[in-house]
Order: structure tokens, then C-alpha cells, then sequence
């Protein structure tokens, strides 16, 4: 059962991470055309004028960043509590937003991929269903989520990954998506493309012109256009009849100043034909507009058309015209047409024979210093290179080949790091069983605040005639209230079981009413002392400081030591538990000698996984109790650290020890409510036999 949730977890992952990676790459290669879907979705919500372009450029910019970056995160499982999380919020927010589009029907294309793939509002609604599942499921278990990169290289996927696709999506804003997945990309034919299959249904169109004249706006047709004394405001294409839709099916363009149609006139000339494309020029950037005149010049010169395409007023065009000098003509068209034929404002395409040959930011015009013959000569009079296949390796090259150099050398350091701690371990595979034999198997029962006096004796008096009666294969021990301790020790073969107690004092003697001295608790009999628990630190605010004191106390008084650490809930969600827990053993324990490390038992305890309803896997457990033993040997030696009882102090019991004390670096268990009665406590200590 197991298995097949960790399968499905896994592949719910992989459905996420390539759908956000996908949707995230065609919005940020894309930013002004997520811009303009953006505005659509204002615009329906009435909330067209409340942030301006540049703001939502950076919006759309973000947007896509965050979509690739979680998809990307997800895929190789970087930062799995997080991630997951904000996936879900992602989804559940886009879920909502689609079930408004689906029944208002606002839009009738979400956007979600961009140009790339358009889903109808009721495809999109199904899509976010499926999709939202699969973040909830993984939501749940991230920690099912097999990682591809180990934590601590973790961080060069987060930052790369941000990096570049932010880069990405600047670059392609200040000159062109480096993917073009509309219709009007290089290599089309706009006439072909706009022609019907024979046979087809013919869908019909209608251009609606609207001018003002004498303060009164009208609408006009091509039939009736009127005289040049109206002033145009707008030109507005839709479809009056469904039929067969060709991918371009609303180019047409009509003078500025006679209302002639020239569309095909432009389509149909042999050679070449500039089109300047601005479809607003009050909002355009005027900064290159000496680069257009001399290319407009050079087009004079060598005898090609040069149209500025625009759904500009005519005021905007003659403040145009005044602010940078054009002489080129003018000429109307569809707005969300001149959007949709290049992602720039203005723009500069090049026609050869009605096909489009290149395409130019305004930031990435030719320059007049290499157009110094006719067209067909130059470079820029040949078809630019729109190479998908050759694109999408550039991709692969540039950002996810180094992902997956960066995954294989991370296995392969994993590896070989594997490898030479086993060395390091096994010099002789003999002498490694020897050492794992050698290493002792405890399991620890602490009774907290639990039994008065006599009902911890007869406890203690039974576990001890179970005990002895059957050998352990384990050493055993008791850890009780301070009150128990004398009289407990009456009761127990210490060979058998030993004693311990929960705590002690931080100061050797004095006026310290209520503490009880290491001193004290050896007198008693006992030969362990619990310290680090962590009940202690945050119910008695107990200090690394303070601990250090104790575990120097504990051991000049011939105590051994069961050190407790473990990370919080909110420790471990943030993925700092290997921080949290070598903070603790640094700043308590390192500071001993290896003479005294030999008198020392460490005790992993989850505090999240102790009584929260939550479990740690063994799997989990393992984890972390291998890492400990890593920074032991760090600080030790290999050898010191193949020698150091770690216990798990998790919701252990007879029914989980088994698996638990599989595990090669799990020794045992410190355990809580389970050691307060006989035959639950015997369960556990039996599970060595097994």
C-alpha cells in the first residue's frame, strides 16, 4: 500500500511539474502577450485602471517565473514542504478563477498556455480539476517525493532556475519571444494563411470602422466609408458567420488618409514590403525613431513600401508624425491584429512576396550601416533562421543540460561518498561486522511525571522478573521520577536492567530548593541520566548552555548520558532539521574529549511526530539518525562513530519496533508511554529478537 501511494504521489508530481514548467516557459518567453490577457481578464472584471502597463508587465513577468520555478522545483523535489504548498494555493486560486471564465465566460481562451495551445474555457476547467487533485495528493505526502538533487545543492537549482527565467523573460520583452507559436511568425505566408480548405464552410467577416466627425462617432462599412474630413478612432474586424476559421482571418488594412483597402495590394506584390507595426502610438517608444527614418529612407532609395500599420486616432498619428518626423503612410488595422503580429511597439516586419521573411524589436531594428545594397543581397533580405527544433536545443543547452549535470554529479558525489564511508567503515568486511556487533542495542524506557511510589516499584519489580527471567538481547533501561530512585534500585539486577533517571541539576550543590544534583542521582544507584528531553527545553526553557553544564556534571559524577535532539514541526517543514539537531549536539556535546564521547547515547526524538496524531516513517527515522552519526564522525572519527549507540525516541512500539530496528543506524529506542506497562515494554525490547 505503501508503494503503490508513493507511485502515485510521484507521478502526480511529475504531471505538475511538466504542466507548470510548460505553462510557466510560454508566458515568460511571452510577457507582453501575457500582458495583453492579463488586461482581458481586468478588462472583464472592471479593473482595466487600476494598474498601469509597466505594472502588469512585471506582474506577467513574475507570473511566468513562478510557474516554471515551481514546476522545475517540483521536478527535481526541491524544497518539498514549501513547494508543494504554494502549488496548491497556486491551483486553487487558478481552479476558482477558471470556474468564473467557465460560467461567465469572460474570455474564451484562458491563457494558461499562452499562444502555444489554446483550451476552450470547458477543456481548461477539466485540465485545473485534474490538476488540483494531483497538488492536494502531493500536498499531503511531500515527503514521498523521491529527490534528484541532495539538499545541500538544493540552492543552485532555486537560484539558476529563478535566474534564468527571469533573464529569459527580459530578453525576450526587450526583443522578441524566442519562440513564435502565432500565426503571423517568420516563414508565413499571410495571404495562404488566410485562405479556406475547398469545400469548407465559409465563415464571414466584417470591418467596422469607426470615425468621429463634428464631435459624433460613428460606425462605418467598406461600402460606405465616407470622406477624409471624419477622423478615425478605431477599426474593430468580427466574425458574422462561423465557418472554417484559417489562423489568419483579420488582416486587413485600409489607408489612413483615403480609407482605401490596400490589403491586397501588399499581399499580392512581388518583392519586398517593410510594415512598421504600432498598434497604439500614443503608448509607443519613440526612442528609436531615427533608426525607423533611415531605414524608411533606405526603403525610398531602393524603391520598397514602407506602411506604418496602426489603430492609432489621428491625432496620435500626426503627434506621431510631429515628434519624429515620418513621411511613411499610415494605415489602419485591427488593433489586437497588430498586437498578435509582432510582441513589440512599434515593431518591423518584412514582407517578401506576401511571406514574412524577419521580424525586429523596436530595440533590435537593422542597422542602416549594413543596409548598403539592395535587399536581396543583404543578410536581412533572406529568411531568418525560425528553427524550432534548433531553438528548443538552445533550451535544452543553456538550462536544463546543466540541471542534469548538476543531478548526476550530485549522485555520483552521493555515491562515491556512500562509497568511502563503507570503506571508511568496512576497512575489512569482517571487522565492519565486528564494530556493528560491538555497537550496544538499548532500548530505554522513560516514565516521565507517571506511578507514585509504589506503583513504580511493583512496575519496575516486573519488568525486572520478565527480564530476568528471559534474557534480553539488548541492554535495557529504566529511567524514572527522582522519588523512584532509591527504591528502585532495590528491586532491579542491574545486570539485567539498568537504572536512570530524567534529569539533573545544572550547579554541583547549594541553595537550589527542589534541584537534585548529578551527585545525588549516582548516590541513589542509578547509572544513566536523560538530558536534553525535549519537554526540558520548552517547558523549562533548558539552554544549550545550561545542558552543557549538566552533561559535565553528569559525567564527573560517573553518569552516563542519554542526550535527546530533535527538530519542532515547524523546523522540520522548513527542511532545518539536520541544522537544528547538529546545532543542538554542537553546542551541548562536541565540546567533549573522545575519552568521554564512549559515555554518551544519543536519542533522536521528533518532537513533531510525539503526540501530534503525525508519524515518522522508519525510512525518515533512518534518515536522520544516519546523519547523525555522519557528524560524529565528523567531529570523532569513523570509528567513534560506528561505536555511538543512536536511539530513535519516536512513537515507538511493539508493533513498529520490528521495522524500526531494521534500520542499520537505528540501535534502539527511548521510549515513553510504551514503558509503562510490562508486557508493552517487553514487546518492544523482544523486537531485537526478531
Amino acid at each position: 500500500m505503501r508503494n503503490i501511494r508513493i507511485a502515485a504521489v510521484n507521478i502526480c508530481r511529475f504531471i505538475l511539474a511538466v504542466t507548470f514548467i510548460f505553462s510557466g516557459y510560454v508566458k515568460a518567453i511571452d510577457p507582453l502577450g501575457t500582458l495583453y490577457k492579463l488586461k482581458d481578464y481586468a478588462a472583464a472584471m472592471a479593473l482595466n485602471d487600476i494598474l498601469p502597463d509597466w505594472a502588469l508587465v512585471i506582474v506577467a513577468i513574475a507570473l511566468g517565473a513562478l510557474e516554471y520555478s515551481l514546476g522545475v522545483f517540483m521536478l527535481f523535489a526541491v524544497r518539498r514542504h514549501m513547494v508543494s504548498k504554494l502549488t496548491l494555493a497556486l491551483m486553487s486560486v487558478m481552479t476558482a478563477l477558471t470556474v468564473w471564465i467557465y460560467i461567465a465566460d469572460p474570455v474564451k481562451d484562458c491563457g494558461c498556455f499562452g499562444d502555444a495551445l489554446k483550451l476552450t474555457n470547458g477543456e481548461t476547467l477539466l485540465k485545473n480539476i485534474v490538476l488540483i487533485a494531483c497538488a492536494t495528493l502531493v500536498a499531503w505526502r511531500p515527503v514521498d517525493m523521491a529527490r534528484f538533487i541532495s539538499r545541500t545543492n538544493q540552492w543552485i537549482v532555486r537560484y539558476y532556475t529563478i535566474t534564468y527565467i527571469v533573464v529569459t523573460s527580459v530578453y525576450c520583452l526587450y526583443t522578441l519571444p524566442i519562440f513564435d507559436f502565432r500565426p503571423y511568425r517568420v516563414g508565413m505566408n499571410i495571404k495562404q494563411g488566410m485562405e479556406i480548405p475547398e469545400g469548407a464552410e465559409q465563415p464571414e467577416f466584417e470591418s467596422t470602422f469607426i470615425l468621429r466627425k463634428n464631435g459624433v462617432t460613428r460606425e462605418f462599412t467598406l461600402d460606405n466609408y465616407p470622406d477624409s474630413t471624419w477622423e478615425y478612432v478605431d477599426t474593430k474586424t468580427v466574425q458574422t458567420k462561423k465557418g472554417y476559421e484559417p489562423p489568419i482571418h483579420d488582416f486587413a488594412i485600409t489607408t489612413n488618409d483615403t480609407g482605401e483597402d490596400i490589403t491586397e495590394q501588399v499581399l499580392t506584390k512581388k518583392g519586398y514590403t517593410f510594415l512598421l507595426v504600432s498598434p497604439r502610438l500614443a503608448v509607443a517608444d519613440d526612442s528609436n525613431f531615427g533608426d525607423i527614418d533611415q531605414i524608411y529612407e533606405y526603403a525610398e532609395e531602393n524603391g520598397v513600401d514602407f506602411f506604418c500599420l496602426t489603430a492609432s486616432t489621428n491625432e496620435d498619428i500626426e503627434r506621431w508624425r510631429e515628434l519624429t518626423g515620418a513621411e511613411y503612410t499610415f494605415c489602419n488595422a485591427d488593433e489586437t491584429t497588430l498586437k498578435t503580429m509582432i510582441r513589440s511597439n512599434p515593431g518591423l516586419i518584412l514582407l517578401k512576396d506576401g511571406t514574412i521573411i524577419g521580424k525586429w524589436s523596436h530595440n533590435a531594428l537593422p542597422q542602416t550601416d549594413d543596409l548598403t545594397a539592395p535587399l536581396e543581397q543583404l543578410p536581412i533580405g533572406k529568411a531568418q533562421n525560425d528553427s524550432m527544433p534548433e531553438r528548443l536545443l538552445i533550451v535544452l543547452l543553456t538550462f536544463f543540460v546543466p540541471l542534469m549535470a548538476l543531478t548526476i554529479a550530485d549522485r555520483l558525489w552521493a555515491w562515491t561518498k556512500w562509497i568511502r564511508n563503507k570503506q571508511d567503515n568496512n576497512r575489512i568486511f569482517n571487522l565492519f561486522k565486528k564494530r556493528k556487533k560491538m555497537r550496544k542495542k538499548i532500548v530505554a524506557g522513560n516514565w516521565k511525571m507517571n506511578l507514585n511510589l509504589q506503583d513504580g516499584v511493583a512496575l519496575a519489580k516486573e519488568i525486572n522478573e520478565a527480564l530476568v527471567a528471559e534474557k534480553p538481547n539488548c541492554e535495557v533501561i529504566i529511567c524514572t521520577p527522582f522519588i523512584h530512585l532509591a527504591s528502585v534500585a532495590q528491586v532491579l539486577d542491574q545486570n539485567v536492567v539498568a537504572l536512570g533517571a530524567e534529569n539533573c541539576a545544572d550547579k554541583v550543590k547549594g541553595a537550589y530548593t527542589g534541584e537534585v544534583s548529578a551527585e545525588m542521582v549516582k548516590s541513589t544507584g542509578a547509572q544513566y541520566v536523560i538530558l536534553g528531553h525535549s519537554e526540558r527545553r520548552q517547558y523549562y526553557h533548558e539552554t544549550a548552555e545550561i545542558l552543557k553544564e549538566k552533561v559535565d556534571l553528569a559525567l564527573a559524577n560517573g553518569l552516563k548520558i542519554l542526550f535527546c535532539c530533535g527538530e519542532t514541526l515547524e523546523e522540520r517543514k522548513a527542511e532545518k532539521q539536520n541544522e537544528v539537531v547538529k546545532a543542538e549536539l554542537e553546542g551541548s556535546v562536541f565540546h567533549l574529549d573522545a575519552e568521554a564521547w564512549k559515555n554518551i547515547v544519543i536519542a533522536y526524538e521528533p518532537i513533531w511526530a510525539i503526540g501530534t496524531g503525525m508519524t515518522a516513517t522508519s525510512d525518515q527515522a533512518e534518515e536522520m539518525l544516519a546523519y547523525i552519526r555522519s557528524i560524529v564522525a565528523e567531529k570523532y572519527g569513523q570509528e567513534a562513530a560506528e561505536d555511538t549507540s543512536i536511539l530513535y525516541g519516536g512513537s515507538c512500539k511493539a508493533s513498529n519496533a520490528p521495522e524500526l530496528f531494521s534500520k542499520p543506524n537505528i540501535d534502539g529506542g527511548l521510549i515513553g508511554g510504551a514503558s509503562l506497562k510490562c508486557a508493552d515494554f517487553k514487546g518492544i525490547i523482544d523486537a531485537w529478537k526478531k
